[in-house]
């Protein structure tokens, strides 16, 4: 069957010739801001762990603990999220998860100890992890796959955002104040947004027209068991698994390893995210140019390339550093954009929101395994420095490998069901 998009009985909905409708680019725009305070708010974790860990007094694997802590709860909301994704308005669901994610961010910013602290880390991934998926539903159900790569381009600025502008403003916060204080914006940004999602956003509830099954388990047991799901599954899960080896201790690696003061952090993150904002959406178009496919290919062997680079590195300048880190974001773009894109156009119109939420559920689940797993890798010298990070570059390049080889079927399967020559 066809891959059908669900467009909402607007007409401001329809595709201009050359662009979008003023709707959809203020939904586009909507979207990569609740994104933004998403992707921010388990980002803002690694470049804080340079200041948290001393102050707080924890060691890296307890750090490591904090971080997964997140994914392993979000992982569990979106499998059992899973089973009524499909079942409510998605304005509505996206409305009542933000709810319980500023309420777990809020925690954090309270957080006066450790366990404190990782009790709002798994209150903030019990909610935030399911986010993404409803983003993405409502994304496959508004917009055609050929235009799918473009619109995942501008969304994941988010990321590249959350670069620029969060984790350099969520330092100088801490810097100069505390680290309580990053988690306290976040909360005031994250209440501005969901005010602007109920204002503006119209409901999204065309899927609601379509069979659904009789309850809500069933539906689980109907989306996990396709077959022609499982390749998608597992490309989601090898990606996760690379990605959040090395983001947990980014921070501490580039300040105690590579030498670079850790008041020239927001400098890198800034001056790489200004280069991601721009390439993000170049992504998008060329992966709906040229293929999703081979862009992601592309992504792949500069990601292998950038990876073997940055976790061999020795003492380095403040240049070289930002230099390595903008190419390892191109590649990780370059792979995050187009697999999105492709992956989307697998699951059935009526089961979009539980595929999405599964999918999330397993990127959480690998995610903080890979985060496990590289706490126990890594271990921390008396003057700080991290040995063994060269082994988690080894582990991510052999992901990456699989990841591609997987990914090749993902996208012969999605030829074959809708036509190479929207692919």
């Amino acid at each position: 069957m066809a891959e059908q998009t669900i467009a909402a009985p607007v007409n401001e909905l329809q595709q201009r010739a050359g662009g979008f409708s003023r709707y959809q680019s203020a939904l586009v725009a909507l979207l990569a801001f609740v994104q933004f305070t998403i992707i921010l708010d388990f980002t803002i974790m690694s470049p804080l762990g340079a200041i948290i860990m001393p102050t707080l007094g924890v060691t890296a694997a307890q750090f490591g603990v904090a971080v997964s802590a997140y994914a392993f709860s979000a992982g569990l909301s979106g499998i059992l999220a899973a089973g009524f994704a499909d079942r409510f308005d998605r304005k509505r669901l996206l409305l009542f998860f933000y709810a319980g994610f500023t309420l777990g961010t809020m925690l954090c910013a309270l957080a006066p100890t450790y366990h404190v602290l990782l009790l709002g880390r798994i209150l903030s991934g019990l909610f935030g992890g399911v986010m993404g998926s409803i983003v993405l539903a409502i994304i496959t159900d508004l917009f055609e796959l050929k235009l799918r790569g473009r619109v995942m381009g501008f969304v994941q600025t988010a990321f590249a955002a959350s670069q620029v502008l969060g984790i350099p403003a969520g330092l100088f916060l801490s810097n100069h104040w505390s680290w309580h204080v990053s988690f306290g914006a976040l909360v005031a940004l994250s209440i501005v947004t969901m005010v602007a999602v109920m204002l503006l956003m119209r409901p999204v509830n065309g899927h609601l027209l379509l069979k659904q099954d009789r309850n809500a388990f069933a539906h689980l047991i109907a989306t996990v068991s396709q077959p022609h799901y499982t390749l998608a599954f597992m490309v989601t899960t090898l990606l996760a698994t690379g990605g959040y080896m090395l983001m947990p201790f980014g921070s501490a690696y580039t300040v105690n390893n590579l030498g670079i003061d850790l008041v020239d952090l927001p400098t890198i993150y800034l001056v790489s995210g200004l280069f991601n904002i721009v390439v993000g959406p170049l992504v998008g178009r060329a992966s709906d140019r040229f293929g999703k496919y081979p862009t992601f290919a592309f992504g792949t062997a500069l990601s292998i390339i950038m990876v073997l680079i940055y976790t061999h590195l020795g003492h380095v300048s403040l240049t070289v550093a930002i230099a390595v880190n903008v190419l390892l974001f191109v590649g990780i773009f370059s792979r995050m954009i187009p697999s999105q894109a492709l992956i989307s156009a697998i699951p059935e119109p009526s089961q979009r929101g539980s595929f999405s939420a599964v999918s999330a559920s397993l990127q959480q689940f690998s995610g903080g395994l890979g985060s496990v797993l590289a706490a126990a890798i890594i271990t921390q010298n008396a003057d700080g420095s991290l040995r063994h990070f060269d082994w988690l570059g080894y582990i991510v390049v052999a992901t990456a490998l699989v990841s591609l080889t997987l990914m090749y079927f993902v996208q012969k399967a999605v030829a074959n069901r809708i036509g190479e020559q929207m692919v």
